[in-house]
């Protein structure tokens, strides 16, 4: 939450009360890679008179814009700088995540990755915005969403298209035990939600549900748009990998409840969860960019009753975040508090969306009071 929600990132902008050039603060390592970037940029006036500056948003890693003087009348010289947080590999492999970047680079849908260093990255600078949270639910940019969502769960990654989410969640199930005190386990219910875990891989799993390349992570702070051509870019793939398409539309849905502008930032608010109109014009769209399922709409119904199930799944793996989270990140925002609001929502709706005498897009499990 450009950065993700292994930073939980918010929106990416210049950090107007930190002037401050950091460049001091960037490792040996980096500043060459940076130099040595900007040495093959003819227009570049000096390598070495780099400019540092700190960005806001990110929840565990650090990032920064870097930029250089150029010749009168030219745009400066940018790239982002990211040094990844500690505990950020508790949540995902960063080998997997930069092969993911890479091609997801080569295939037009990122930005390039400039260079590597032990613990960070140089990426290209993108000329954009990162949305905010009111963008999500503009029908205009959600539709932009839909369609780019379409596209990138058409991506072809190399390797096994295999449902990750069942082994994500035992995996961080183990770490929240390992690192939570004896009063979270049981405030959480850590030591029975293995049980919940599998009861949701069984009602969930079925051999006709599409499988996508998914981004597991789309907020509004991982989403980027060019406002004069309304192209959208998909940035953070931490957490990316092949899931039930449903999965990601309903993490995407869940996200609409956050605002990490607001103070504090941690609290969610699901009147803003989209109601069902949204929902289903959103499906219609995310089917029809194909051009071949939008009129079909035992398709859109079906696959909307499937996102509303999957937000539970997201309940739980954010909720598990937050709670390892607290233990390994030392970020101003209230992890275990956001954890709280996660697991809530799930024991308040579980019931609901796991009934087999109703559909999920039944108004009384939407309109199913949240309060916390």
């Amino acid at each position: 939450m450009g950065d993700s929600k292994s930073q939980k990132q918010v929106e990416i902008v210049d950090d107007v009360k930190s002037p401050i050039n950091k460049v001091n603060y960037l490792p040996k390592e980096a500043k060459e890679i940076l130099k040595s970037l900007a040495k093959k940029w003819k227009n570049v006036l000096d390598p070495n008179a780099m400019e540092v500056i700190p960005l806001k948003g990110a929840m565990t890693n650090e990032v920064f814009k870097v930029k250089w003087k150029t010749a009168i009348g030219e745009t400066s010289q940018r790239v982002l700088v990211r040094m990844y947080g500690e505990g950020t590999g508790i949540f995902f492999n960063r080998e997997d995540e930069i092969k993911a970047f890479e091609f997801i680079s080569k295939s037009g849908h990122g930005p390039r990755l400039l260079g590597r260093f032990a613990n960070g990255r140089v990426e290209e600078f993108i000329n954009a915005r990162t949305l905010f949270a009111s963008d999500l639910r503009d029908p205009s940019i959600s539709t932009l969403i839909a369609v780019k969502m379409s596209d990138f769960h058409d991506l072809n990654m190399p390797g096994p298209k295999k449902v990750h989410l069942w082994d994500v969640l035992r995996n961080w199930l183990v770490e929240a035990r390992r690192l939570a005190s004896p009063e979270e386990v049981k405030m959480f219910h850590l030591d029975t939600m293995d049980q919940e875990i599998s009861t949701l891989e069984e009602r969930l799993s079925n051999s006709h549900q599409k499988i996508g390349f998914c981004h597991n992570d789309l907020q509004y702070g991982n989403i980027m748009i060019d406002e004069q051509t309304k192209s959208l870019t998909l940035i953070d793939y931490e957490y990316a990998s092949y899931n039930p398409i449903a999965y990601d539309i309903a993490n995407h849905f869940c996200e609409m409840a956050a605002n990490y502008h607001t103070e504090p930032p941690h609290i969610l608010d699901y009147s803003k969860y989209p109601d069902l109109e949204e929902r289903r014009l959103f499906v219609r769209t995310y089917l029809g960019s194909s051009g071949k399922e939008q009129s079909d709409n035992s398709k859109v119904e079906e696959l909307l009753d499937n996102i509303e199930k999957f937000t539970l799944a997201n309940h739980i793996l954010w909720g598990l975040w937050g709670i390892i989270s607290e233990h390994v990140n030392n970020i101003d925002f209230d992890y275990k508090e956001y954890a709280k609001q996660r697991f809530q929502d799930y024991w308040l709706r579980k019931q609901y969306l796991l009934s087999c005498n109703g559909s999920s897009n039944d108004s009384a499990v939407v309109g199913k009071e949240r309060k916390y």
